[in-house]
């Protein structure tokens, strides 16, 4: 579902560049050296490692169905609902824990703070206007 027309453009762009620095995590799966600046994880032992790889290949599939977003409407309501889904339980199973917590980088947890509360009411947003319909 398209959003209103003065929107709409700005809406891409949003989505677009979440999906793409959604995705950056699985630059682990070539490079695991990106975990110690995302996670604060350094030669992490061989399971860690293949779990955080996942992980990045999670976020891979993730970033990708939010930019197939940007440009394929049909497609947003699913995919913003699992990325705040997704986000939200990373943040809710990381942040209480200060010992992880600090290893974390600030910038990645504004990041997914102001993408579960802009996906939230964009998914807010296209579920009313499904009921309108």
């Amino acid at each position: 579902m398209l959003l209103p027309a003065r929107i709409e453009p700005a809406a891409r762009i949003v989505l677009a560049l979440m999906g793409v620095i959604t995705a950056l995590p699985a630059v682990a799966i070539v490079n695991a050296g990106i975990l110690d600046w995302n996670y604060g994880v350094s030669d992490p032992p061989p399971t860690t490692l293949a779990l955080l790889q996942h992980r990045g290949m999670l976020q891979l599939l993730l970033g990708a169905a939010l930019t197939w977003a940007a440009f394929h409407p049909p497609v947003r309501l699913g995919a913003a609902l699992a990325a705040v889904a997704g986000k939200s339980t990373f943040l809710t199973l990381m942040l209480p824990n200060p010992a992880i917590r600090a290893g974390l980088a600030p910038s990645g947890i504004v990041f997914d703070l102001t993408c579960i509360v802009v996906l939230g009411l964009l998914a807010a947003y296209l579920v009313m206007r499904r009921r309108e319909a």
